[in-house]
């Protein structure tokens, strides 16, 4: 099966290892991986071990997310995010036990990623409830949309991963069903519905269509969905008339 070598970009580096690093560092990194097709050279190196350990780290935790999306998590194996991350055996083991291991770790990073840029995105809106709904699931839509090995990862191959992985994706649907009902009670006073399983279900229900689609390989399309999304969240707080302006715009 022929596939490519994952390249990290000098956004996606300093995001997942931080700012701790000069940019004569982070250049330097960007530069290795490009003349070496994503590998690091052998020898000696003159930067520090701890960057060279970092961007080694995230190159197999993107490694993972990209076979997972390609082959199914139960078909992907060890073998599979080496040759995607352009690393060795012995430098997986140093940072994972196994594939369930890496798999997490690549689940925690993205699911973290996915909620603050939701969070960022949804205080845009300041204290008008829909505006925040509103433009929370744009943002959840861009990110399935722009990274769609990390959106299949979190909603659709942690299903069919370890009981660890199912629960990871129950505890991240739950953050935002908490977020949602939290929104409503402070914003909504009037809204005739305040119950956790109201939010945990609207949020069940606006996660399956973009799983519908990850499935399908149809990431390009999921920011259509928004006007659909938003007339299922709002209909049970605001009503049918409310929700309809949202599926007309």
């Amino acid at each position: 099966m022929s596939f490519d070598r994952i390249q990290l970009s000098q956004e996606s580096l300093v995001a997942a290892i931080g700012d701790g690093w000069t940019s004569d560092q982070i250049d330097a990194v960007v530069e290795l991986l490009a003349n070496r097709e994503g590998r690091f050279p052998s020898g000696a190196r003159k930067l520090p071990s701890d960057l060279v350990r970092a961007v080694q780290r995230e190159r197999l935790i993107v490694a993972m997310l990209k076979a997972a999306a390609e082959l199914g998590y139960r078909e992907a194996n060890v073998q599979d995010v080496l040759d995607r991350a352009g690393v060795s055996r012995p430098t997986f083991y140093e940072h994972f036990a196994n594939k369930e291991d890496c798999f997490l770790a690549a689940f925690d990073t993205s699911a973290e990623r996915l909620r603050d840029k939701v969070e960022v995105a949804a205080l845009q809106g300041g204290d008008v409830w829909r505006d925040r709904v509103r433009l929370g699931i744009e943002e959840l839509l861009r990110f399935a949309s722009t990274e769609p090995d990390a959106a299949r990862a979190m909603i659709v191959e942690a299903r069919a991963g370890s009981v660890d992985a199912v629960l990871r994706r129950a505890e991240l649907l739950d953050h935002f069903a908490a977020c949602l009902d939290a929104q409503v009670r402070r914003l909504l006073p009037e809204a005739p519905a305040f119950s956790m399983t109201t939010a945990t279900g609207i949020i069940g229900g606006v996660g399956s269509l973009p799983y519908a689609r990850l499935c399908k390989g149809e990431h390009e399309s999921l920011e259509s969905l928004l006007p659909s999304l938003m007339y299922f969240v709002v209909l049970p707080y605001e009503g049918h008339e409310v929700a309809s302006e949202e599926l007309a715009a």
